[in-house]
């Protein structure tokens, strides 16, 4: 509701903060080539500084490909086609080489929520939005740290590691579900070549 609230121009980019967790120096340096919508990846490869303009990300893992979920890749086609952009051109700038103002592009979300009371959200917040979305989904810290662009795992445990299933009950649960879904397995695959189980553990359990 958050991303159909803005001007539509914009819901491109908020949706690229919420859901690939962008920087928003890398959101401001992010050409069109780099959005990958056939390989379903964002290539996060510069970033943009105030006072030196675009910049090479600052680490090796900065340097990163993000996955595209299909609710951002649908905005993403939506935005390539209304704007034309292409090859090295800012896919959310001002113009092919400028990229969009942050005091402006907030000031106008801002308005937009207010109009019909929604709370405001930050583009640093959609970062962080993501990253619990993504431990929501079920992604590994590793996977996510990749995906974040963290310079190692331990940042990413550290700020989001109270979000993630730890406590004793929720891992014996997921335990459980992982045991009864590789027994429901064994059990079609002996249903499937005609055999019956005899009740005792498969060996794969064991």
């Amino acid at each position: 509701m958050l991303i159909a609230a803005v001007p539509n121009r914009d819901r491109a980019l908020w949706a690229t903060a919420r859901y690939a967790g962008l920087r928003r120096g890398e959101l401001r340096a992010l050409r069109d080539e780099s959005i990958d919508l056939a390989a379903g990846v964002i290539r996060v490869e510069r970033g943009w500084d105030e006072k030196e303009g675009e910049i090479a990300v600052k680490s090796v893992a900065a340097n990163r490909r993000v996955p595209i979920a299909g609710v951002l890749r649908d905005l993403l086609v939506e935005h390539r086609m209304s704007h034309g952009r292409s090859g090295d051109e800012l896919a959310f700038g001002r113009t092919p080489s400028d990229p969009f103002n942050p005091k402006t592009l907030q000031e106008r979300a801002d308005d937009a929520w207010a109009a019909v009371g929604l709370k405001r959200l930050t583009l640093h917040e959609c970062r962080h939005t993501f990253a619990s979305l993504m431990i929501a989904a079920g992604v590994n810290a590793k996977a996510l740290s990749t995906y974040m662009g963290h310079a190692n795992i331990s940042i990413t445990l550290d700020r989001y590691g109270h979000l993630m299933p730890g406590s004793e009950e929720e891992a014996a649960e997921l335990l459980d579900t992982y045991l009864m879904a590789q027994r429901q397995r064994v059990e079609e695959a002996a249903r499937s070549a005609g055999g019956e189980l005899t009740g005792e553990p498969s060996q794969s359990l064991a």
